[in-house]
């Protein structure tokens, strides 16, 4: 009999455990990761089964590299992937600083590639050493979210909730590490050309989602707040789709000089009010605008929190009629808030001015399977070289470290790649 992939098998698990006769009620080492109600990572291994390095939250600034049990086929769409290469995200950041609900144990990872290693029954479009990407969401590809393209919200891989991801707090029980097991892999797996050419490139997705959430048109200007990876991707994106100028607003000078080498005007908050800046060089407000900061966004000296500051800005430097697009995320908890309201998810916005000016607002995680086949051509056409973003390729060893420099933002850490199972 069938049984279906995610949350709901972890109690047909615990029966099946049982029926084995295992010495520990609820022993982890038995439950399958999509059982999200009792899983945590093994970190001991009693019945001698595969395992697997993984990076694992240990609380606020703190990850360690553990074992934990190798991912099994669990329904015949799945497959299992050994993963060549993985990523730091900015939004992982959030979680490792403190500042969502995550809660010690859970394993980071939810931007993945590499090559399929075994393969459940039903899979049918894939075949064993076949190199693919995964979206950092799961969607099934059944629901009516994604019938209309937002996978980013399917509603059929995490029960109670709009949306699924690898290693992502809220998003349900799938983990990235060494190995992922790939659920619905027909739909989620993208195939890519064999060997490792643009193994480095495959990063623009949240960023080409941020301007295309802005209802960017070819010819417009654009003001990208953020020069993290997302905002360095988004304000590339908008060169490739034709932007007439496109400003980028950071205070690290390295971040501002990869802006201006990819052709973006680079605005120093830290120097004088960003929009005033931006207002002065490009003769007016500008069409479209992006976020890709988030909830921690911080005032000109950098050391205090101002959640509301990158959406205010937004409001002031967008002419009316023009849009603004919020790939930069915003939680409904926040344990670190700097105050009660923002400590919920509520944060004051000019309402009334963005509403006078007939702007446009659109938010959201990246839809990737609506993106993702024709960024990925456009890739391996030669049309696109992201990879200018990475400043570091590391071992999964080495990821303790290269967290604490992300975090800081020293060393030139911008983007940094990890190779889980070595050097590719």
């Amino acid at each position: 009999m069938l049984t279906s992939p995610f949350v709901e098998r972890g109690v047909e698990s615990n029966e099946n455990i049982n029926k084995k006769g295992c010495p520990r009620t609820l022993c982890v080492c038995c439950l399958p990761s999509s059982s999200s109600k009792f899983y945590q990572p093994t970190l001991s291994n009693p019945h001698n089964m595969a395992t697997m390095k993984a990076v694992n939250y240990q609380g606020p600034f703190e990850v360690k590299v553990q074992e934990v049990g190798k991912p099994k086929l669990e329904h015949p769409d799945d497959v299992i992937v050994k993963v060549t290469t993985a990523a730091i995200c900015g939004s992982d950041l959030h979680m490792y600083e403190g500042r969502t609900a995550a809660e010690p144990g859970i394993t980071f990872g939810h931007e993945n590639m590499g090559i399929v290693e075994e393969l459940g029954e039903g899979v049918t479009l894939l075949k064993k050493g076949d190199r693919v990407v995964m979206p950092f969401n799961v969607a099934d590809g059944r629901c009516r979210n994604c019938e209309e393209g937002r996978t980013a919200f399917c509603t059929g891989v995490n029960p109670g909730f709009a949306g699924g991801a690898y290693g992502y707090v809220s998003m349900g029980p799938y983990r990235g590490a060494q190995y992922i097991r790939v659920p619905y892999a027909d739909f989620n797996a993208l195939k890519l050309p064999a060997g490792k050419e643009n193994e480095s490139d495959f990063i623009l997705l949240a960023g080409w989602h941020g301007v295309e959430l802005s209802g960017f048109k070819p010819g417009e200007s654009i003001a990208v707040f953020g020069a993290g990876p997302v905002g360095l991707m988004a304000a590339y994106s908008a060169v490739l789709r034709g932007a007439s100028r496109v400003y980028v607003v950071d205070r690290v000078p390295e971040r501002l000089k990869a802006a201006e080498n990819i052709g973006c005007v680079p605005i120093d908050f830290g120097s004088s009010d960003p929009v005033d800046q931006i207002i002065k060089a490009n003769d007016g407000m500008v069409d479209r605008s992006v976020d890709a900061v988030g909830y921690q966004a911080v005032d000109k000296g950098g050391s205090k929190e101002q959640p509301n500051i990158v959406l205010e800005s937004m409001i002031r430097v967008t002419r009316a009629c023009g849009g603004m697009g919020i790939p930069g995320l915003y939680v409904p908890s926040d344990p670190g808030a700097p105050d009660d309201a923002s400590g919920k998810g509520m944060i004051s916005l000019s309402f009334g001015k963005l509403f006078e000016k007939g702007l446009s607002l659109s938010t959201g995680q990246c839809n990737v399977k609506h993106y993702n086949r024709y960024l990925r051509d456009l890739i391996v056409a030669g049309k696109a070289k992201p990879s200018f973003v990475v400043s570091h390729e590391i071992g999964i060893d080495d990821v303790e470290v290269a967290y604490q420099k992300f975090d800081k933002r020293i060393d030139g850490y911008t983007k940094v790649l990890i190779h889980p199972n070595g050097g590719f």
